[in-house]
């Protein structure tokens, strides 16, 4: 069943988001979830996920089954009962406690801890900031946003004297390029998880 937060049922403090709902599975209420990350591992082991849908409080509800399904996870959730009331949860965003996720080998990291590390390569040159991971089929990939670049403001023609300033005006930013560093060992060097640290053999140019 499930439970509104603000019902007494408190979300956890350890509560990370794996994904969302993109739609129906079936007739029979089946949901089906799209995880951010490419080991669903956690999303399956958890027996209770927290669902948030946009302008609403988060709800927790018992997973009655969940399976593997081409890259998501379709699951059967308390109280949907069919395909309509499947199908409007679209958009739901699922979180589920910390302690659902499985432990990791030496050398292997949770994408969720990864997201938001500082990227630098081995010149000490700062690279931006990790704001995304995808999966290339046979890889992960860091998607790094570096930091937005002040251009010059545009030279204008000197206003008389007299002439009033328009409201408004400031100088340019140039939009933040992204860098696609695959997630290997031959490119990342060191991750300092402890520190949000990433150290990767990568130009800045490249």
């Amino acid at each position: 069943m499930t439970h509104p937060a603000q019902a007494g049922f408190s979300a956890p403090d350890d509560l990370v988001t794996v994904g969302h709902v993109t739609g129906a599975y079936g007739i029979q209420g089946w949901i089906r979830v799209r995880p951010y990350s490419s080991e669903a591992d956690a999303l399956l082991n958890a027996k209770t996920w927290w669902l948030e849908k946009s302008g609403q409080p988060k709800q927790d509800v018992d997973v009655m089954q969940s399976k593997g399904h081409s890259g998501d996870v379709v699951a059967r959730l308390t109280g949907v009962a069919d395909r309509n009331a499947a199908e409007a949860m679209k958009g739901t965003v699922v979180s589920i406690s910390r302690k659902h996720f499985p432990a990791l080998d030496d050398n292997e990291f949770y994408w969720v801890d990864l997201i938001g590390s500082a990227v630098e390569n081995l010149q000490g040159e700062q690279l931006g900031v990790v704001s995304d991971m995808m999966d290339n089929g046979a890889h992960p990939i860091l998607v790094v946003k570096a930091p937005a670049q002040e251009t010059a403001p545009e030279l204008q023609p000197q206003p008389a004297a007299d002439a009033k300033p328009k409201k408004g005006a400031k100088e340019k930013s140039a939009a933040a390029p992204e860098l696609l560093i695959p997630f290997v060992d031959q490119f990342v060097k060191t991750v300092q998880q402890s520190e949000k640290k990433i150290i990767v053999d990568w130009d800045k140019d490249y």
